[in-house]
């Protein structure tokens, strides 16, 4: 499918060309600037060899191009006649024209897919090395704890089991998010899922992402301000909670000495503009230009008896944005703290009456 698409894509670009010196040519003509026809079909052939794949484009257009000139452009009109010298290095430069542009713009594509490639491959690698950080303690814990529950188990009370046993469930719980967000960044990163935006009221998504952050965070306050109109936002609203979620749950874990954490909600002209804000002590300016990379951690950090899910959780926030045609940055605040914002584009909500 792909390659139809491309090819059909390459054949547009050069019919259209050719098609466009030949009436600039037929414009000339009318004015009596003849010389400049040959230049018309050389500039075509130099923008076709350069906007598609390969030599084969720009070859066949360096012939139809010498072919028109040499028939509807040149003495004797309307006949092909290869024997003067001018014509025939016309043709010349024409198809040398082409093949050298196909070649250069060749090299500059297999240079530029390397590079993707090769930036692809940084970012797997990185994003291995944030899953393999993040997922080591929680298993570790999963497995001590349930190694104590089977071999001490006579000797345990009931209460320690229970403390136990909800100690594997936290774990478990904080593993399968870990996966789903895992899940996420490298289904939309593939291209395998495409967004369908519904239109959401933002209410209604405020109060069911605040709904599944407390089961998780039961203690956590969430200051909430929001817009006293109704706001329409077309989204995935599920990946839509996912993004504030995660960002809520980033500030839990990781705003050292926060006491205050805000959701605030406030329209701009067409676009709803999220932000979450910590009174932490802010985010380290070193880790601001990969925050939203997948990759945090350093390669000499080991993992302790906290969970940190930052590298994987707002690598996923980033990719869900960008997804829905947005942006999302992370700033510190001068009176202490960061936020991060992001904003998505609102629907207009027409009042009828019957």
């Amino acid at each position: 499918m792909r390659k139809n698409t491309s090819y059909i894509k390459d054949s547009a670009i050069t019919v259209g060309l050719l098609i466009a010196a030949f009436a600039s040519s037929l414009l000339f003509l009318q004015f009596d600037v003849e010389e400049h026809i040959t230049t018309v079909f050389v500039f075509a052939v130099f923008l076709i060899s350069l906007f598609t794949n390969g030599y084969t484009y720009g070859v066949l257009a360096a012939v139809a191009g010498t072919l028109a000139v040499n028939y509807a452009f040149t003495f004797p009109y309307f006949a092909l006649n290869f024997t003067i010298p001018v014509n025939l290095i016309s043709a010349i430069v024409l198809i040398v024209l082409s093949l050298l542009t196909s070649a250069l713009t060749t090299k500059l594509k297999q240079h530029e897919a390397m590079k993707a490639e090769s930036e692809k491959e940084s970012m797997r690698a990185n994003l291995l090395r944030a899953v393999s950080h993040d997922l080591r303690t929680p298993l570790t814990t999963i497995y001590g704890s349930s190694t104590t529950l089977l071999e001490n188990s006579r000797a345990m009370t009931e209460e320690q089991k229970t403390k136990i046993v909800n100690g594997i469930k936290e774990d478990a719980e904080w593993l399968i998010r870990m996966v789903e967000n895992l899940l996420s960044v490298t289904r939309l990163d593939s291209g395998q899922v495409k967004i369908i935006k519904t239109p959401t009221i933002l209410d209604e998504l405020i109060d069911s992402v605040i709904l599944k952050f407390k089961k998780r965070y039961p203690n956590q306050k969430v200051v909430l301000e929001l817009p006293d109109d109704v706001v329409m936002i077309p989204m995935d609203a599920i990946l839509i909670e996912q993004v504030i979620i995660n960002i809520l749950e980033n500030a839990v874990q990781h705003a050292i000495g926060m006491t205050s954490l805000t959701l605030r909600v406030f329209t701009r002209g067409t676009s709803a503009v999220f932000e979450i804000a910590d009174n932490g002590y802010g985010i380290d300016p070193k880790r601001m230009e990969t925050l939203f990379t997948g990759h945090y951690a350093s390669e000499h950090e080991v993992a302790d008896s906290k969970k940190k899910n930052a590298g994987i959780g707002l690598s996923v926030c980033a990719t869900i944005i960008k997804a829905h045609g947005g942006s999302i940055k992370a700033e510190n605040l001068n009176t202490g703290g960061a936020v991060f914002r992001f904003a998505l584009d609102t629907e207009e909500i027409n009042d009828e009456t019957e």
